[in-house]
């Protein structure tokens, strides 16, 4: 019998039907992927099966048997657990806590916990996942992609009959990939249901055994892995035909960026490269390559030891972000809630950050002008929500990736550096993104795009450069580059 039956879920918000009579099923020992663009209502499905929601109807069956599941707590007694795509961690405690945070291993005899187990157990995890990090270190002192691999190992270390992964390889490096699918693997020969929920669409047919799409809170069907196309599930979940990659080609100008022996200490080491008006330059690599550090070195966040910058053929000093934005940088980071947007703000206040200048006299800013500006660029990249004055916290990930870009566009950047910019976002805004880089590049803005995505990376790029521990090991261009070249100089081949 089915490990999970989800019968006729409905689910409702103020104003919006949210999930409206889905059912879903998933087998011991089968992976299911739950697609859907952002707003099918795949977060509310799992939310309600994981106890974070209640279902307005609808029942749910565990083993045959109707369960109700009124929290979190319901759902991880009944063998359920997720790993959301927004961390559920500690950053302060340590990674071994994490992993075992809810079941700490006690000293004999006294309610005290037994550190030196508990570090041991918890090496156990991370080695059963190909984790090779200090099970002692501070959580928060792990990259995104390490924090992420710790949340897969308190998850695969539990004894759970349904794991749900929410956008689990949107922070992992190609070989952090390869290693989850064969955990993956394992926890299927154990018996595990997996609910895989990815905007991924090439992982779908590599980890799958069948998928469910949903489509504006509605069940749309399923597919058996034979028979899921990319470009069926693309039709099903958007309900028409999509150009994932819509590369057009721009006129390539002048050279409109150059950066000569740059090096920082444990990070990257003597990189030169440059790009022209009109390009998109891929920079590729796995995770710790240093693609990241070198784009914040750039932009002016953290030093460099040593190394210039040119903007058309002039050297700039950049000390600080301010110094970047003036050389005419704008910097789209890999974590757009921590690091690109005030969460509590609203879409106009986003929009103008950068410029805010712009909008203000004898230090008092117009809102009246903020708002023809944000409403601008709201029309021209399509973002979807119901006002400029609605919270940025509010909109999908892809309508919140738009508005950082927006933020860039009123600064009109000559580089405009994008560091993995459809992570985490479903596959119609990843079109629009796509679609978008090749406007501005079209306009002649020079474009350096960081992406761990190897098709994202050779549909979009003009040239490519690859790194590894720190330096650069291939430079391709557009028709010369293959996923073999790219990861094998990724790899230090």
């Amino acid at each position: 019998m089915p490990a999970v039956e989800m019968r006729n879920i409905r689910k409702s918000f103020p104003g919006v039907q949210a999930l409206d009579g889905v059912d879903l099923n998933i087998w011991p020992g089968e992976v299911l992927a739950l697609v859907g663009e952002n707003g099918a209502g795949k977060s509310t499905l799992i939310k309600i099966l994981c106890g974070a929601y209640h279902a307005d109807a609808g029942e749910i069956f565990i083993q045959g048997e109707k369960a109700h599941i009124r929290s979190p707590q319901d759902a991880r007694a009944l063998g359920i657990v997720a790993i959301y795509q927004e961390l559920s961690l500690f950053p302060n405690m340590s990674v071994a806590e994490n992993i075992l945070i809810s079941r700490m291993p006690k000293r004999q005899g006294i309610p005290m916990v037994n550190w030196s187990r508990l570090r041991q157990q918890a090496r156990v995890a991370l080695d059963t996942i190909g984790a090779r990090f200090d099970p002692s270190v501070r959580l928060g002192d792990l990259s995104v992609a390490g924090q992420q691999m710790v949340e897969i190992a308190r998850a695969a270390s539990s004894d759970a009959r349904v794991i749900v992964m929410d956008e689990p390889t949107s922070a992992l490096s190609e070989h952090e990939v390869e290693t989850l699918f064969q955990i993956i693997t394992t926890l299927k020969k154990r018996g595990v249901a997996i609910i895989y929920i990815t905007h991924r669409l090439e992982e779908v047919s590599r980890v799958a055994d069948r998928i469910t799409v949903l489509r504006d809170g509605k069940y749309i069907g399923d597919l058996p892995i034979a028979d899921a196309t990319k470009e069926k599930i693309v039709q099903m979940m958007v309900g028409r035909a999509l150009n994932l990659f819509p590369k057009e080609p721009a006129p390539i100008g002048k050279e409109v960026m150059r950066v000569e022996n740059f090096s920082r200490k444990d990070a990257f080491s003597d990189i030169s490269f440059s790009v022209r008006k009109g390009e998109i330059l891929g920079v590729a690599g796995l995770m710790g390559a240093g693609r990241t550090e070198i784009a914040r070195a750039i932009f002016g966040i953290d030093p460099k030891d040593s190394g210039e910058v040119f903007v058309e053929g002039k050297k700039v000093i950049i000390d600080s972000p301010i110094d970047a934005i003036r050389s005419g940088f704008g910097l789209v980071p890999e974590d757009r809630k921590l690091q690109a947007l005030v969460l509590s703000m609203a879409v106009r206040e986003n929009i103008t950050l950068a410029h805010l200048s712009d909008f203000a006299r004898s230090g008092i800013v117009s809102k009246a002008k903020e708002r023809r500006e944000a409403g601008r660029h709201v029309q021209e990249l399509d973002i979807r929500t119901p006002s400029v004055e609605q919270k940025v916290s509010n909109l999908s990930g892809g309508n919140q990736q738009k508005v950082v870009i927006a933020k860039w566009l009123g600064v009109k950047p000559k580089v405009l550096m994008l560091d993995e910019p459809t992570r985490g976002i479903d596959v119609g805004a990843k079109a629009a993104i796509h679609s978008l880089m090749c406007k501005l590049a079209a306009s002649g803005v020079g474009i350096v795009m960081i992406s761990s995505e190897l098709p994202e990376i050779m549909a979009m790029s003009d040239r490519i450069v690859v790194l590894h521990e720190g330096c650069i090991t291939a430079r391709l261009n557009r028709e010369e580059a293959t996923q073999d070249r790219i990861m094998m100089a990724a790899t230090g081949g």
